[in-house]
Protein backbone atom coordinates (compact mmCIF):
# COMPACT_ATOMS: atom_id res chain seq x y z
CA UNK A 1 0.00 0.00 0.00
CA UNK A 2 2.91 2.50 0.41
CA UNK A 3 4.82 1.16 -2.54
CA UNK A 4 1.39 2.54 -4.28
CA UNK A 5 0.80 5.44 -2.55
CA UNK A 6 4.61 6.75 -3.50
CA UNK A 7 3.82 5.69 -6.92
CA UNK A 8 0.59 7.58 -7.07
CA UNK A 9 2.25 10.68 -5.55
CA UNK A 10 5.48 10.62 -8.10
CA UNK A 11 2.87 10.20 -11.33
CA UNK A 12 0.92 13.35 -9.69
CA UNK A 13 4.58 15.05 -9.15
CA UNK A 14 5.14 15.67 -13.23
CA UNK A 15 3.10 18.57 -12.88
CA UNK A 16 6.21 19.95 -10.72
CA UNK A 17 8.52 19.13 -12.78
CA UNK A 18 8.21 22.61 -15.03
CA UNK A 19 9.08 25.04 -11.34
CA UNK A 20 12.67 25.45 -10.58
CA UNK A 21 11.87 26.31 -7.10
CA UNK A 22 13.84 25.20 -4.17
CA UNK A 23 10.59 25.79 -1.33
CA UNK A 24 12.07 25.94 2.43
CA UNK A 25 11.34 23.66 4.97
CA UNK A 26 8.90 25.45 7.49
CA UNK A 27 11.51 24.71 10.40
CA UNK A 28 14.85 23.66 9.67
CA UNK A 29 16.15 19.96 10.88
CA UNK A 30 19.72 18.63 11.27
CA UNK A 31 20.32 15.78 8.63
CA UNK A 32 19.94 12.57 9.64
CA UNK A 33 23.69 11.14 9.86
CA UNK A 34 22.99 8.26 7.59
CA UNK A 35 26.04 5.09 6.38
CA UNK A 36 25.55 3.51 3.11
CA UNK A 37 26.58 1.68 0.60
CA UNK A 38 26.74 2.08 -3.31
CA UNK A 39 26.21 -0.25 -6.09
CA UNK A 40 29.99 -0.92 -5.83
CA UNK A 41 30.10 -1.12 -2.27
CA UNK A 42 31.64 1.91 -1.49
CA UNK A 43 30.53 3.33 1.80
CA UNK A 44 29.31 6.73 2.22
CA UNK A 45 28.47 8.71 4.92
CA UNK A 46 26.11 12.26 4.99
CA UNK A 47 28.76 13.79 7.62
CA UNK A 48 31.50 13.65 5.45
CA UNK A 49 30.17 16.36 3.15
CA UNK A 50 30.37 18.77 6.17
CA UNK A 51 31.21 21.85 4.29
CA UNK A 52 29.33 21.62 1.11
CA UNK A 53 26.02 22.45 0.36
CA UNK A 54 24.16 18.79 -0.29
CA UNK A 55 21.30 17.80 -2.97
CA UNK A 56 19.84 14.73 -1.33
CA UNK A 57 17.64 13.09 -3.36
CA UNK A 58 15.43 10.12 -2.83
CA UNK A 59 14.40 7.91 -5.96
CA UNK A 60 13.46 4.74 -7.27
CA UNK A 61 14.12 2.90 -10.54
CA UNK A 62 10.41 2.30 -10.96
CA UNK A 63 9.51 6.15 -10.87
CA UNK A 64 8.94 7.93 -14.05
CA UNK A 65 9.58 11.51 -12.93
CA UNK A 66 12.80 10.23 -11.14
CA UNK A 67 13.84 8.72 -14.45
CA UNK A 68 13.19 12.07 -16.05
CA UNK A 69 15.47 13.60 -13.46
CA UNK A 70 18.07 11.93 -13.28
CA UNK A 71 20.41 13.23 -16.65
CA UNK A 72 19.28 16.68 -15.63
CA UNK A 73 20.82 16.10 -11.70
CA UNK A 74 24.10 14.53 -13.72
CA UNK A 75 24.53 17.97 -15.80
CA UNK A 76 23.79 19.62 -12.64
CA UNK A 77 26.87 18.10 -11.40
CA UNK A 78 28.94 18.44 -13.69
CA UNK A 79 28.11 22.39 -13.59
CA UNK A 80 28.25 22.38 -10.08
CA UNK A 81 31.70 20.17 -9.86
CA UNK A 82 34.02 23.63 -8.53
CA UNK A 83 30.77 25.06 -5.93
CA UNK A 84 31.43 22.73 -2.96
CA UNK A 85 27.88 21.62 -3.52
CA UNK A 86 27.32 17.76 -3.89
CA UNK A 87 24.12 15.58 -5.30
CA UNK A 88 23.91 12.15 -3.44
CA UNK A 89 20.84 10.09 -4.77
CA UNK A 90 19.66 7.85 -2.92
CA UNK A 91 17.69 4.83 -3.96
CA UNK A 92 14.89 3.17 -2.26
CA UNK A 93 14.64 0.02 -1.47
CA UNK A 94 16.27 -1.59 -4.46
CA UNK A 95 19.20 -4.04 -5.07
CA UNK A 96 22.13 -3.54 -7.20
CA UNK A 97 21.82 -5.18 -10.14
CA UNK A 98 18.27 -3.12 -10.96
CA UNK A 99 20.08 0.07 -10.30
CA UNK A 100 23.07 -1.09 -12.47
CA UNK A 101 20.29 -2.11 -14.87
CA UNK A 102 19.12 1.62 -14.55
CA UNK A 103 22.10 3.37 -15.17
CA UNK A 104 22.59 1.78 -18.56
CA UNK A 105 19.83 4.09 -19.68
CA UNK A 106 20.64 6.46 -17.57
CA UNK A 107 24.32 7.26 -17.07
CA UNK A 108 25.41 9.56 -13.60
CA UNK A 109 28.56 10.23 -12.31
CA UNK A 110 27.58 11.04 -9.05
CA UNK A 111 26.88 8.71 -5.97
CA UNK A 112 24.03 6.47 -6.48
CA UNK A 113 23.34 5.34 -2.72
CA UNK A 114 20.63 2.58 -1.56
CA UNK A 115 19.18 2.38 1.12
CA UNK A 116 17.55 -1.13 0.70
CA UNK A 117 16.02 -1.47 4.76
CA UNK A 118 14.26 1.94 4.43
CA UNK A 119 16.22 3.13 7.72
CA UNK A 120 17.40 6.61 5.60
CA UNK A 121 14.25 7.46 4.53
CA UNK A 122 12.41 6.84 7.62
CA UNK A 123 14.70 9.52 9.20
CA UNK A 124 13.42 12.36 6.52
CA UNK A 125 9.90 13.22 5.78
CA UNK A 126 9.45 12.10 2.33
CA UNK A 127 6.04 12.03 0.71
CA UNK A 128 6.45 10.81 -2.22
CA UNK A 129 9.39 10.15 -5.12
CA UNK A 130 11.55 11.86 -5.87
CA UNK A 131 11.59 14.21 -3.05
CA UNK A 132 14.80 15.93 -2.60
CA UNK A 133 16.29 17.70 0.73
CA UNK A 134 18.50 20.31 0.48
CA UNK A 135 21.12 20.32 3.62
CA UNK A 136 23.60 23.33 4.47
CA UNK A 137 27.25 23.08 4.83
CA UNK A 138 26.39 23.09 8.66
CA UNK A 139 24.04 19.97 8.26
CA UNK A 140 21.06 21.53 8.77
CA UNK A 141 18.45 20.87 6.01
CA UNK A 142 16.85 23.61 5.04
CA UNK A 143 14.49 23.40 1.72
CA UNK A 144 12.77 20.36 -0.23
CA UNK A 145 10.95 19.80 -3.25
CA UNK A 146 8.67 17.23 -3.98
CA UNK A 147 8.25 15.67 -7.67
CA UNK A 148 10.60 15.99 -10.29
CA UNK A 149 13.15 19.17 -10.99
CA UNK A 150 15.43 20.27 -14.32
CA UNK A 151 18.49 20.85 -12.09
CA UNK A 152 20.36 22.04 -14.61
CA UNK A 153 18.18 24.97 -14.87
CA UNK A 154 20.10 27.95 -14.60
CA UNK A 155 18.04 29.61 -12.34
CA UNK A 156 18.10 26.39 -9.46
CA UNK A 157 21.79 26.30 -10.23
CA UNK A 158 22.37 29.60 -9.38
CA UNK A 159 20.53 29.00 -6.13
CA UNK A 160 22.36 25.94 -4.66
CA UNK A 161 25.18 28.27 -5.78
CA UNK A 162 23.96 31.33 -3.81
CA UNK A 163 22.91 28.76 -0.46
CA UNK A 164 26.27 27.85 -0.99
CA UNK A 165 27.87 31.00 -0.72
CA UNK A 166 25.62 32.39 2.26
CA UNK A 167 25.94 29.41 4.27
CA UNK A 168 30.04 30.03 4.21
CA UNK A 169 29.60 33.94 5.50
Amino acid sequence: LYGLWLLLLAQSSLLLAAQPTLPPVAKPFPAYDFKVRDIDGKEYRLSDYRGKLVVLNFWATWCPPCREEMPSMNRAHKKLANDKVVILAVNVGEDEDTIFEFTGNYPVEFPLLMDRSGEVIKQYPVMGLPTTYIISPTGIVTHRTVGGRAWDNEQLLTELRRLQKQANK
